[in-house]
């Protein structure tokens, strides 16, 4: 028995969502008796894979085929399912990404397990196992029991701390029996977005609204952006406006963000907007409406014309 965790990779490289899956897991496996295995699906180097150890892992099943490169959702959940049944995994944990809310249902179809999605801390008991998560866009939480044996987890981003180990652990090839049926996608062509930092990997994001009044003048977030290093974001108005491009466009219609900070300049803070923004540890909003309901959820305010704080806010990074 095992505490199963699908990591994913990008372009062979794992990210701080999928070390901090891993040192998740590692604290339930803790606290259940058992172990931590990873699954790692894709081009991945040995050193690569070793890194899961660092954090919790104590073995990794690495599937290399080349098959699998097409990301095609129902021969993923094939694979991981395939593991979780080989390892007798009792939970399996997936990040709450694009990708692994696509996996996570079909997986827990194939084990017969429950499913909670959005989890946010470790469990509040196991015996009997119950999780908590955000619900109502973030203005209440929920506690949820299992009443199955197998339990799937989509855990949210940012929800919990990395914790670093000296596993030794233990790389194995991974080859489950999937049917070639369940590869159903080809890819004819990639094209990638480059020089830019992706929403929801960035631990900073900048975000403008219709108070910024033209796309003209995204200059100064842009450069906010650049010396932070941080994502550029806005809410839906300003992308439907086409001053913006939809891949930017956070919010409950748009991308879910859980950066540890999050600034929002010139947003009213509509509910649609807060349910995909909730998760930030930190807010702090900029709006010259006092009474903007961005305020209520904020850390921190500034009441203010967005055009003349961005400026001010610029000349105080770059004297830090």
């Amino acid at each position: 028995m095992s505490i199963l965790v699908y990591t994913e990779n990008w372009d062979g490289k794992f990210k701080k969502l999928s070390f901090e899956l891993v040192s998740y897991a590692a604290a339930i496996a803790k606290e259940m008796g058992t172990t931590v295995t990873a699954v790692s699906i894709g081009n991945v180097s040995e050193d690569e894979l070793k890194s899961l150890g660092n954090y919790g892992a104590n073995k990794v099943l690495n599937l290399a085929d080349e098959k699998y490169n097409s990301l095609d959702n129902k021969a993923i959940s094939s694979a991981v399912g395939s593991a979780a049944i080989e390892e007798a995994a009792k939970v399996v944990l997936f990040a709450h990404t694009n990708l692994g809310k696509a996996i996570a249902p079909r997986v827990s179809v194939k084990l017969n397990a429950g499913l909670v999605s959005g989890v946010i801390a470790l469990p509040v008991s196991y015996d009997p196992f119950v999780v908590k998560k955000k619900v109502f866009t973030g203005k209440a939480f929920a506690n949820v029991k299992f009443d199955t044996d197998v339990k799937v987890i989509t855990f949210s981003q940012n929800s919990y701390e990395l914790v670093e180990t000296d596993n030794n652990v233990v790389v194995e090839a991974f080859n489950p029996a999937v049917d070639e049926g369940d590869f159903t996608t080809t890819v004819k062509e990639t094209n990638k977005v480059t020089g830019k930092v992706l929403l929801t990997d960035a631990e900073i994001v900048i975000s403008g609204g219709r108070g910024m009044k033209s796309g003209d003048n995204w200059v100064g977030l842009e450069e906010m952006a650049d010396l932070l290093s941080a994502g550029l974001a806005c809410s839906r108005p300003v992308s439907d406006e086409g001053w913006r491009d939809h891949s930017e466009h956070v919010g409950q219609t748009g991308k879910i963000i859980a950066p540890n900070l999050y600034f929002a300049f010139g947003i009213s803070g509509a509910i649609q907007h807060l349910g995909g923004v909730s998760s930030s540890k930190i807010i702090v909003a900029v709006n010259k409406d006092a009474e903007a309901p961005i305020f209520e959820s904020a850390d921190y305010g500034i009441i203010g014309d967005v055009n003349k704080v961005i400026p001010q806010l610029i000349e105080g990074i770059k004297e830090m």
